[in-house]
C-alpha cells in the first residue's frame, strides 16, 4: 500500500500496481480505468500471441496496427510469460506478491490451475485485492458456460427490449455487457482498497456480467420486478412519454426528441406549432399523451419532415427542450462538447505513429495520470523485472536464455 501523504498532489491510484491477467474487453476495460486513476498496470500477455485482440479487429487500410486492442490498453506495460511453464509462473507469482491488486478474466478454475488463483496469491500476499471477472460468475449452475457479450445481452433479456416491436430482438451494437462488468469491477476494486488501507486484509472481488448487466438495467427492471410482466420492444419510442421518437428532417438528418414531462407539453407544441392541442385538457397528462401515441407521433413526424435540422434546433432551443441529432461514430467524436472536454487523446505509437482513444471520462481536479500509449507485446518486460522484482542483468539474461530453450 503507497504511503498516505495527504499534501501530496498525486493521481488517485499513484503507486498502486496491478497485475493483469485479462484480455478482450471486460477485464481490459476494468484495468484501463485504474491505470487512468494513476495505477501502474502491468499487463501478463502470452509470448508471441498476447491479448487476443492484437490478432482481430484489424481494418481494411490498417491491417498492421492493433487497433482494436490499442482502445482498450492505453496507459499499461506489457511483459510476455508463460504461466504453464514453472519458471514463468513462478515470475508471475513473484510480482502479484509485490503488487497491490490482480485481476483477471479467465474461465472460472483456470487461474488456479495457472497458479494465479486467490488460492495461490492470497498467502504470499495476504493485502491483495483480487479480482475475477467471468460471464456468470464463480459460483453457480452456470459458472462452465462460455460467455461473450452478446450472450449476455441475450441471457439478461437485454435485447428483448432493444428494436422494434415487429421485427426480432435485436443486440446493442456495442459491447455494453463487457464495459459495464469492467466499470462495476473498477468500482468494487477501489472501494476494497479503502477496506485493505483500514485493516490490511486483502478482498476477493467476484464479478459475473450476468450480473452486471441485470444490475445495469435500472428502471426497465420495475416492471418485471414489481408487477410481474415483461417490458415490450418500443423501437426508439419510449413507453412512458409520448412524444418520445427519432424523427427524419427535411434535410435527411434524424432528430431524436421527447416530451420528459407535462411541464414540456406546452412549450413542446409551440416549439412545433402545434397551438391547437396546448388546452387540450386530455392531453395535458403524460397517461393521456400515451393514450395519443400513435396520433401524437404521426403527427410530430410529419412536422418534422417539413423543417430543416437547423430549423427544428432553433425553435427546440428556445423552448429549452431535449434533442440530439443522431450521430455516425465519426461525427460523435467530432462533436464540440467533446472537444471542448478534450476527452478524444492523440498517442505517438511506436509502430503505428500518431493514434486517436478516447480518454477517461472524468473530470477532476489535482493531478491527473501521465496517458501513454498502448504496449507492444513485452515492451516492458526487462523493466518490470528490474523495478518491480529487483533483478540485475545477469538474471534478466538467463530467465530469456531458459525461456528460448
Amino acid at each position: 500500500m503507497p504511503p498516505t501523504n495527504e499534501t501530496d498532489d498525486r493521481p488517485p491510484l499513484d503507486g498502486f500496481r496491478v497485475v493483469d491477467l485479462t484480455q478482450v474487453i471486460a477485464g481490459p476495460y476494468a484495468t484501463l480505468m485504474l491505470a487512468d486513476l494513476g495505477a501502474e498496470v502491468l499487463k501478463i500477455e502470452r509470448p508471441g500471441h498476447g491479448d487476443d485482440l492484437r490478432s482481430v479487429g484489424r481494418y481494411p487500410g490498417r491491417e498492421e496496427h492493433e487497433d482494436y486492442f490499442n482502445a482498450n490498453n492505453r496507459s499499461k506495460k506489457s511483459i510476455a510469460l508463460d504461466l504453464k511453464d514453472p519458471a514463468d509462473r513462478k515470475v508471475g507469482q513473484d510480482l502479484a506478491k509485490v503488487a497491490d491488486i490482480v485481476v483477471e478474466n479467465f474461465s472460472p478454475g483456470t487461474a488456479h490451475r495457472l497458479g494465479m488463483g486467490w488460492e495461490d496469491l492470497q498467502p504470499l500476499n495476504p493485502r491483495l485485492v483480487y479480482c475475477s471477472l467471468s460471464g456468470f460468475g464463480q459460483t453457480g449452475p452456470s459458472r462452465d458456460r462460455y460467455a461473450l457479450d452478446p450472450m449476455i445481452q441475450a441471457v439478461t433479456g437485454l435485447m428483448t427490449v432493444n428494436g422494434d416491436p415487429e421485427d426480432a430482438p435485436l443486440m446493442v451494437g456495442a459491447p455494453l455487457s463487457d464495459v459495464i462488468a469492467g466499470m462495476f469491477a473498477a468500482y468494487s476494486i477501489v472501494s476494497a482498497l479503502h477496506v485493505v488501507r483500514h485493516n490490511g486484509k486483502g478482498r476477493r472481488i467476484d464479478i459475473s456480467m450476468q450480473d452486471a448487466t441485470l444490475s445495469a438495467l435500472g428502471p426497465r427492471m420495475g416492471e418485471p420486478l414489481q408487477a410481474g410482466r415483461n417490458p415490450g420492444r418500443h423501437g426508439n419510442q419510449n413507453p412512458m412519454r409520448v412524444p418520445a421518437n427519432t424523427y427524419k428532417t427535411k434535410d435527411g438528418a434524424y432528430l431524436s426528441l421527447i416530451v420528459q414531462n407535462d411541464r414540456h407539453w406546452p412549450r413542446f407544441c409551440r416549439a412545433m406549432g402545434f397551438e391547437d392541442l396546448v388546452d387540450d385538457t386530455t392531453l395535458a397528462t403524460g397517461a393521456g399523451r400515451v393514450a395519443a401515441r400513435e396520433t401524437l407521433d404521426n403527427r410530430t413526424a410529419e412536422r418534422v419532415a417539413q423543417l430543416t435540422y437547423a430549423e427544428c434546433v432553433d425553435t427546440l432551443e428556445r423552448e429549452r427542450l431535449p434533442y440530439a441529432r443522431v450521430n455516425t461514430y465519426l461525427e460523435a467524436l467530432e462533436d464540440e462538447q467533446v472537444h471542448f472536454r478534450g476527452l478524444v487523446r492523440s498517442l505517438d505509437h511506436p509502430t503505428s505513429g500518431t493514434i486517436r482513444v478516447v480518454g477517461p471520462p472524468w473530470l477532476m481536479s489535482g493531478a491527473q495520470a501521465q496517458m501513454t500509449p498502448p504496449p507492444l507485446l513485452d515492451q516492458h518486460g526487462d523493466d518490470v523485472l528490474k523495478e518491480w522484482l529487483g533483478w540485475d542483468q545477469d538474471a534478466i539474461n538467463q530467465h530469456h536464455a531458459k525461456a528460448a530453450e
